[in-house]
C-alpha cells in the first residue's frame, strides 16, 4: 500500500500494509517526510546526507565513510559509531491545502531508541522504545514557509549504562553478555532490539536512526487510526462472529452510523455511533450468516489459507465520511493442557479448527544487524524456503523485534503458523514505573497491530526468563531470589499478561519459553524445573554427547528449541574475509564464533562418526572443515527431529505426546557459524535439505533400540493410510542392493506414528548375504499398493569413519537448461554419502542436496535466482562427497 493511502495516528501502529486500503471522503491529507534526511554526529566532524527509514551505520556506509560493516572485525572497529550521539535534521515546506486543516500530526513508526524530537526548535518530547509508534499534535507549530524537523539521538550504550548505575538498590542481571560475543553491557536498561548488543550467533551493532516512516497527518472531522477484527466462533449457537475494533481520532464529538459487512457471507450490521474528542477505542460485532459456510484458514499442509473481504464504512448525516476494507481469515486455535493417561503431568498441543497439529519449523532471529536494509525478497525468500522444507510454524524469537507487518501477511498468505514471543530475552528486567508503562504501551501497540493475522497462534512473554530464574543462570543469592520473583511476576504477569489479555482474547498466552504452562502457573509462575518433559516446552541443547544416539534426547511434549551449530559456504563467507582468514584457526574463524568453545564442538561432535578433513591444500582443507559441520549438523538436527516426530503417539516411562519441533534456528544475521539452516543470504545449508525430508507430510524413520532394527510411519495427513516398510540393505561397495525386506501392510491412522517394522539388526544381516555392520547401510521407505509415500530415508549400522569399501565415488555431471531450471545430471561409481553440490555465488537452490546415492545416476534441478548459463554453471559447480575430504 502507497503511504498516501495508509489511514495512521496517535500511538498505535499503522494498517496493515497490503491487508488495509482506506478511502476517505473527508480530504484528508499524508505528507510523507521519508527519503534524504541530514544527519551529524555529536561534535560535527561529520555531516552526511542520511535515508529515513535508515539508520546511522547504514548512511555511513553509503555515503563511503566507512566499508562493509560484516567485513571481516568492522563489527569491533566500528564500535565508535554507537557511542556518539547523532542528530537526523529535515526541513520540509507546509502547503496551503494542509495548512487549513483542523488538525495535523506529526508522526514516527519507529524511532532507535532515546530521541529528543523538535520542531522549528520546540521540543516536542522524548522517544525511549523502538517497538513504539510516536505522534505529536503540531498544527500550532507549523509556519508558512521551512520549517526544520530535528532529532537528536543518544548513545544506547551509554544511555543503557546510565540507566544500570540510576539503579542503585540491587543488580539487575545480567551486567554484561560472554566475552567471546565482544557485546555492549545493560542491554536490558534500554528497550530495543535486545540482540543488537550482540548474541551467541550474532554482533554488537547497537543501532541508531530512524528505522520506521516518518510523516504529517491532516485532517478535519476524524481519521480512522487502526482497524483490526478477530473471528471468535461460539460452540453452543454453531455460529461465527467477528469482533471489529476500531481506533479513532476525532477533532470534535462525531455521530454517525457505522456498517460492518462481508459481502460473500451475505452479513452485515449497522450501528448507531458516536466518537468522542481525542482517540476513542470502540468494539463492534458482526454476526456471520450461518447460511453460509465459512472457509478456514489452515496451517500449510492442512489445507488451504482462505480469507474474505470486511468492509467498514462510517456515514455522518448520510454522507459517506471513511471506508477501509481488510482480509478477515477464520480460525479458532487452542492451547490445549490436560491429563494424559499413562503419563504424570500435562499435555501440550495446539489444536486448529477442532484438529491437533504437530507444529513443525524453526525459530526466527532478525533477518538482518539493520532492518533498513531488509527488503521484502529477502523475506519472501526465506519464508517460502520454510514452506518448501514443509515446515508450517515459526517462532518469532524474543531477543529480536517485532517483524514489519509485510512478514505476517506472508505468513497468512502461506499458511505458516507464528509463536510470537514479546521482546524480552535471557535476562531479568527493571520493574520502575516509566520502565513498566513504556513496556504497556509497547504491548498494546503491537498486539493491535498483529492481532488480525490468522498466522499468530499464541502470545509468549519472554524468551527463557523463568528458566534463567529457575535454574540460577546469574547466581542470585537464596535471600534476594524472592525479590526477582516479585519482579518477574510484575513485569510478565501483572502487566504482559493483562494487556495481552485485555487487547485479545482470540488466542493463547504463555508468560515464557520454555515454560510448563499451567504448572508454572501453580507453582507462581517460577516452576522449580521449566524443562520438565512432562509439561509445556522445553528447550535443550548438547553438543558434547552423541547427538546419533536418541538416548540423549528429552522425550518432551513439545521441543520449542534443540539444535546443533554449522559453518556457512565458502561463498557466503569469501566477500566478508580475506586470504589469510581461509583456515580453521584462523583469528577470523575465531572472532566470528560467538559461542564458547563453538568451533571446537562441532570438529569432537563431527569426530565421533566422521574422518576429518586432512587435506594439504590449506583452502581445500578449510573449505572440506566447513562441508564436515555442515554434514555433522544436518544429521544430528534430524536424527533429534525424528525423535520428536516418532514420539508423539507414544508415552514411554510416563514421558512423550511429543506435538512439537522447532530446531533453532531458520535464519542468519550475517556470515558466522550458527545454529542456522539458511546462510545469510539465503543460500540453504545441508540442514534444510534435510529438512524437506525429516518434515515431510508422511516419513520412515528407523532407529535402534537394545540391538533391534524399528521403523516407524509417521503421518500428519487426516486420513488413515495402510502402509509397509521397504529396507534395501547395500553393501558400501556396491551399487545394487543385497537385498529387500518387506513389512506386512499396517493401518496407520491419521496424526499418528506406528512401528511398522521391527527385527534384530542381527537376525537382518544373517538373510543378506555377508553383510556385517560395518560393510553395509541400510535405506527404507513407506509404500502403499500403488505407490510409494513419502521420503526416501537411510540408516547407518556403523559410523561412516568405521564403514568398511566406502571409496571415491568419482562423480561426474552434466548441467543442461531447461524451461524454467537448470537440470545436473550426476554419474557415480560407488555409493556415496552426503552428496553437496555448490555452484559458488550463483545465488539459487537445488531440488535435493546432501543426499545418499547408492544409483549410479541421479538427476537433480537448480532453480537460478539470477540470469545465469550452462557454461557459468558448469565452471562454479563443485561435488564433495563424505570420501572426498580424507
Amino acid at each position: 500500500m502507497l503511504l498516501h493511502e495508509r489511514l495512521c495516528g496517535w500511538a498505535c501502529w499503522c494498517l496493515f500494509s497490503g491487508v488495509f486500503s482506506v478511502f476517505s471522503l473527508q480530504q484528508r491529507l499524508t505528507v510523507s517526510l521519508n527519503g534524504k534526511w541530514r544527519l551529524s554526529n555529536s561534535n560535527g566532524s561529520l555531516l552526511l546526507p542520511a535515508q529515513v527509514p535508515g539508520c546511522v551505520h547504514s548512511a555511513l556506509q553509503q555515503q563511503g565513510y566507512i566499508t562493509d560493516l560484516y567485513f571481516r572485525f568492522n563489527d569491533v572497529s566500528y564500535r565508535w559509531i554507537a557511542l556518539d550521539n547523532w542528530t537526523y535534521t529535515t526541513t520540509f515546506t507546509l502547503s496551503a491545502e494542509l495548512s487549513v486543516k483542523q488538525k495535523v500530526l506529526l508522526v514516527f513508526d519507529g524511532v532507535d531508541t532515546v530521541g529528543s524530537i523538535s520542531l522549528n526548535g520546540i521540543a516536542l518530547g522524548k522517544t525511549y522504545n523502538m517497538f513504539c509508534r510516536y505522534d505529536f499534535s503540531v498544527k500550532d507549530l507549523l509556519k508558512d514557509g521551512e520549517n526544520v524537523l530535528q532529532v537528536g539521538l543518544l548513545s544506547p550504550i551509554l544511555y543503557a549504562s546510565e540507566q544500570r548505575k540510576a539503579h542503585t538498590s540491587y543488580v539487575v542481571p545480567p551486567e554484561c553478555p560472554p566475552g567471546v560475543q565482544k557485546g555492549e553491557c545493560h542491554v536490558n536498561f534500554i528497550r530495543k532490539e535486545q540482540s543488537s548488543f550482540s548474541w551467541d550467533w550474532g554482533p554488537s551493532f547497537p543501532t541508531m536512526g530512524l528505522w520506521k516512516g516518518v510523516r504529517l497527518e491532516a485532517f478535519d472531522i476524524l481519521q480512522l487510526v487502526q482497524v483490526s477484527s478477530v473471528p471468535l466462533y461460539n460452540d453452543a449457537f454453531s455460529q461465527w462472529r467477528v469482533q471489529v475494533e476500531l481506533l479513532i481520532d476525532a477533532v470534535q464529538t462525531a455521530r454517525g452510523q457505522l456498517t460492518l459487512s462481508i459481502p460473500e457471507l451475505d452479513s452485515e450490521q449497522t450501528f448507531q455511533t458516536h466518537f468522542n474528542p481525542g482517540k476513542t477505542k470502540s468494539n463492534f460485532t458482526i454476526l456471520i450468516n450461518t447460511a453460509h459456510q465459512v472457509k478456514l484458514w489452515w496451517p500449510n499442509g492442512h489445507g488451504e489459507q482462505p480469507f474474505y473481504r470486511l468492509t467498514i464504512r462510517g456515514f455522518q448525516d448520510q454522507f459517506l465520511i471513511f471506508s477501509t476494507e481488510s482480509k478477515v481469515y477464520f480460525r479458532t486455535v487452542e492451547l490445549i493442557q490436560e491429563p494424559v493417561v499413562g503419563s504424570p503431568g500435562l499435555s501440550f498441543y495446539f489444536r486448529i479448527n477442532g484438529k491437533p497439529i504437530f507444529l513443525k519449523g524453526s525459530n526466527w532471529i532478525p533477518v538482518h544487524s539493520f532492518q533498513d536494509q531488509v527488503t521484502p525478497d529477502v523475506l519472501k525468500n526465506l519464508l517460502q524456503s520454510a514452506v518448501d522444507a514443509n515446515m508450517n510454524a515459526l517462532r518469532v524469537w524474543g531477543g529480536g523485534v517485532y517483524e514489519q507487518d509485510l512478514f505476517y501477511e506472508i505468513c497468512d498468505e502461506l499458511g505458516i503458523m507464528v509463536w510470537q514471543d514479546f521482546m524480552f530475552a535471557c535476562a531479568m528486567y527493571p520493574t520502575e514505573t516509566d520502565f513498566i508503562q513504556t513496556v504497556r504501551e509497547e504491548v498494546v501497540q503491537q498486539v493491535q497491530r498483529l492481532k488480525s493475522h490468522p498466522s499468530i497462534i499464541i502470545w509468549s512473554g519472554n524468551n527463557e526468563n523463568e528458566a534463567a530464574l529457575a535454574t540460577d543462570w546469574f547466581g542470585i543469592p537464596a535471600s534476594q531470589r524472592p525479590k526477582y520473583i516479585r519482579d518477574y511476576v510484575m513485569l510478565y504477569v501483572d502487566n504482559i499478561k493483562k494487556v495481552v489479555q485485555e487487547e485479545d482474547q482470540s488466542r493463547p498466552f504463555l508468560v515464557s519459553s520454555p515454560t510448563n504452562g499451567a504448572e508454572s502457573e501453580q507453582e507462581g509462575w517460577v516452576a522449580e524445573n521449566p524443562y520438565d518433559p512432562h509439561y509445556g516446552d522445553v528447550h535443550f541443547y548438547s553438543y558434547i554427547l552423541d547427538c546419533w544416539d536418541w538416548r540423549t534426547f528429552p522425550r518432551t511434549r513439545f521441543a520449542s528449541e534443540y539444535g546443533f551449530q554449522s559453518w556457512p559456504s565458502f561463498s557466503t563467507l569469501q566477500p566478508v574475509s580475506i586470504k589469510e582468514d581461509w583456515s580453521y584457526g584462523s583469528n577470523f574463524t575465531s572472532h566470528r564464533q560467538h559461542h564458547e568453545d563453538g568451533n571446537q564442538q562441532m570438529i569432537l561432535q563431527a569426530a565421533l562418526h566422521f574422518h576429518l578433513p586432512n587435506a594439504t591444500d590449506p583452502l581445500k582443507r578449510f573449505t572440506d572443515t566447513l562441508y564436515i559441520t555442515q554434514v555433522m549438523q544436518a544429521q544430528c538436527v534430524k536424527t533429534q527431529t525424528e525423535f520428536y516426530r516418532r514420539s508423539r503417539s507414544e508415552i514411554i516411562e510416563g514421558k512423550g505426546h511429543t506435538m512439537g519441533a522447532l530446531y533453532w534456528q531458520l535464519n542468519d544475521i550475517w556470515q558466522a557459524p550458527s545454529w542456522s539452516s539458511i546462510e545469510f543470504g539465503g543460500k540453504w545449508k545441508m540442514l534444510h535439505y534435510f529438512a524437506q525430508s525429516f518434515f515431510a507430510a508422511v516419513l520412515p524413520v528407523a532407529f535402534e533400540e537394545d540391538d533391534t532394527l524399528f521403523i516407524y510411519a509417521i503421518s500428519d495427513l487426516s486420513r488413515d493410510l495402510k502402509l509397509r516398510a521397504v529396507v534395501n540393505v547395500f553393501s558400501w561397495t556396491e551399487l545394487d542392493p543385497v537385498c529387500t525386506l518387506n513389512s506386512s501392510m499396517l493401518l496407520v491412522p491419521g496424526g499418528s506414528a506406528v512401528a511398522v517394522f521391527k527385527q534384530p539388526v542381527a537376525t537382518l544381516l544373517a538373510g543378506c548375504g555377508n553383510c556385517t555392520r560395518l560393510t553395509c547401510l541400510l535405506t527404507f521407505q513407506l509404500e502403499d499398493d500403488s505407490s510409494q509415500q513419502g521420503p526416501t530415508n537411510h540408516h547407518f549400522l556403523c559410523s561412516p569413519k568405521d564403514a568398511q569399501g566406502l571409496r571415491r565415488p568419482n562423480i561426474t555431471a552434466k548441467v543442461e537448461e531447461k524451461k524454467t531450471c537448470f537440470s545436473v545430471t550426476l554419474h557415480s561409481d560407488s555409493v556415496a554419502p552426503f552428496v553437496w553440490l555448490d555452484v559458488g555465488n550463483i545465488p539459487g537452490r537445488f531440488s535435493s542436496n546432501g543426499f545418499l546415492m547408492v544409483s549410479r545416476n541421479r538427476t537433480v534441478d537448480f532453480t537460478a535466482w539470477r540470469p545465469t548459463s550452462v557454461a557459468e554453471l558448469t565452471a562454479s559447480l563443485t561435488i564433495t562427497s563424505l570420501r572426498d575430504i580424507y
